[in-house]
C-alpha cells in the first residue's frame, strides 16, 4: 500500500518484504537477538529492517504502535476463534460417536441430582452438543464483530498520507462475504476498542462452563456410586496412598480451569470499565487475560474430546438404575390424565401411591389394582402397564424428547450437520 501511493519505490518493497521474511525465519528458528532497550517487539522488528535495509525506516509510515497492536489482536483472535471452532466441531464429534455406540442405553435423568425420569444416554450426551453448537454460534458471531480492519487509524487521529485502507483491508482478509473490506470508522474508538476481545472471552468463559457442566457428568458416572461410565487409564491418575484408586483428573482439571476463565474475563471488563478514550497503557494488561483464556478452553476442548473417545460405558449399571420405577410415577399421572383428571389431582394421587409403596416396604410398580384403588377408583388393571420402560420410552416422542424414534432423528441430524464441518 505504501509503494501503491508513492512512499516506497517498488525497488524498496522488494528489498524490505526480502529482508522481513528474512526477520520471521529467524525469530522462528530462535535466532533473532532482541534488545530490551527499544522497548518491543515493533521497534525491535523495525531497527533491524532498517538496519538491514535503509528503506525500512519508511516502514512506519502513517501507522502507530496504537492501530498496529489493535490490528494484530484483531488477526489473532481470528485465528483462534477458527481453531477453537474446529477443536468444538472435534468435541461434539466425539459425543456424537459415543452416543451412536449406545443408542440403546437407558439411564436416570436427574433434577437435584435425584432420580427424575427416565431418558436414553445418547440424548444426555446430545445435550452438550447442542450447548457446543452454541458456544459455536456466538464465536461466529464475534469473529464477525473481530474481522474490522483499525488499521490506518493511527495513534488516535488517522493521517494526513493518502492511506488506502481498503487495500490494507482486503490484503489481510478484513472482508465481508462478498470480498468488501470492513474498515472501523472511527479512530479513536479504533485504537481503544477491546470489545471484541471481551466478547471472546465471554464466549470462551461460557464454552467453559459447558465443558465444566460435562465434566461434572462424568466424575459423578465414573465413581463407584453410579459406575455409569469407565474412563481411560490415560486420562486418569492414581492416589499417592490408595492403590485402588482411578481419579478422574482430566474432569477435574476441566472444571477447575473453568473458574481460571472466568476470572480473565471479569479482569479484562474491569480494566476496561474506567479508561478515557484512546490508547492508554492499561491495555498492555489485556493480552495475558485474552492468550490465557484461548489457550486454556483450547487445551479444555481437545482433552475432554479426547477423554470422551476414551470412555466405555457401563450398560449394565445404567439399564440397573433406569429400572427403578419410581422414575415413570410422572407416566402414571399421565395415565390418569388421559382418563381425563386434571393434571393437579393426578400428581397429588400419585404422590399418595408412593408414600403408600414406601410404608409398605415395596417397589411403587408391585402395588397391586386393589391397593391402587383404595387410592383412587380411577385406578384399573391397565395401569400398571405404564411401568414397562420400553414402552415408556417410546411414548417420548415429541420433538425433542428422549424417545428412541426422536434420539434417531437426533444422531442423524448430527451426524449430517458434523460431517459437513
Amino acid at each position: 500500500m505504501l509503494q501503491k501511493i508513492g512512499v516506497l519505490t517498488k525497488a524498496e518493497l522488494v528489498q524490505i518484504e526480502s529482508a522481513l521474511d528474512a526477520i520471521a525465519q529467524e525469530i522462528g528458528d530462535g535466532r533473532f537477538r532482541w534488545k530490551e532497550e527499544l522497548e518491543d517487539v515493533h521497534m525491535n522488528i523495525e531497527a533491524e529492517l532498517t538496519r538491514r535495509v535503509p528503506a525500512g525506516a519508511k516502514l512506519h509510515s502513517g501507522r502507530s504502535r496504537n492501530d498496529q497492536v489493535a490490528l494484530d489482536m484483531r488477526m489473532w483472535v481470528r485465528d483462534e476463534i477458527i481453531e477453537l471452532n474446529r477443536e468444538i466441531r472435534l468435541l461434539q464429534r466425539a459425543l456424537v460417536a459415543l452416543a451412536a455406540r449406545n443408542s440403546e442405553v437407558v439411564l436416570p435423568g436427574y433434577t437435584h441430582l435425584q432420580r427424575a425420569q427416565p431418558v436414553l444416554f445418547a440424548h444426555h450426551l446430545l445435550a452438550y452438543v447442542e450447548m457446543l453448537e452454541r458456544d459455536s454460534g456466538r464465536l461466529a458471531d464475534c469473529f464477525q464483530r473481530t474481522n474490522v480492519c483499525p488499521l490506518g487509524s493511527g495513534a488516535l487521529a488517522g493521517s494526513t498520507l493518502p492511506l488506502d485502507r481498503e487495500m490494507v483491508a482486503r490484503l489481510l482478509g478484513f472482508v465481508d462475504k462478498k470480498g468488501k473490506a470492513r474498515l472501523t470508522q472511527n479512530s479513536m474508538d479504533a485504537v481503544s476498542d477491546r470489545d471484541f476481545a471481551v466478547e471472546f472471552c465471554a464466549a470462551a468463559a461460557l464454552l467453559a462452563a459447558h465443558l465444566s457442566r460435562l465434566a461434572e457428568d462424568w466424575i459423578f458416572w465414573a465413581s463407584a456410586e453410579f459406575h455409569f461410565v469407565t474412563v481411560a487409564d490415560a486420562y486418569t491418575t492414581g492416589s499417592s496412598l490408595m492403590p485402588q484408586k482411578r481419579n478422574p483428573d482430566v474432569a477435574e482439571l476441566t472444571r477447575g480451569k473453568a473458574g481460571r476463565v472466568f476470572g480473565n474475563l471479569m479482569a479484562l471488563l474491569t480494566l476496561l470499565k474506567g479508561l478515557p478514550m484512546t490508547y492508554n497503557r492499561d491495555l498492555q494488561e489485556d493480552k495475558e487475560r485474552l492468550f490465557d483464556s484461548a489457550d486454556t478452553v483450547r487445551a479444555a476442548t481437545r482433552l475432554t474430546a479426547a477423554m470422551v473417545e476414551n470412555t466405555t460405558v457401563n450398560a449394565g449399571s445404567c439399564r440397573a438404575a433406569a429400572a427403578d420405577p419410581a422414575l415413570l410415577a410422572t407416566d402414571l399421572a399421565d395415565w390418569l390424565v388421559r382418563k381425563g383428571m386434571p393434571f393437579r389431582q393426578a400428581h397429588h394421587t400419585v404422590g399418595a401411591a408412593v408414600a403408600a409403596a414406601e410404608r409398605l416396604g415395596r417397589p411403587l410398580h408391585q402395588l397391586t389394582i386393589k391397593e391402587l384403588r383404595l387410592i383412587d377408583p380411577a385406578f384399573d388393571a391397565d395401569a400398571l402397564r405404564v411401568f414397562d420402560l420400553k414402552t415408556a420410552l417410546a411414548r417420548r416422542n415429541l420433538v425433542g424428547a428422549p424417545g428412541p424414534r426422536q434420539v434417531a432423528r437426533q444422531l442423524a441430524r448430527w451426524r449430517r450437520t458434523l460431517s459437513g464441518s
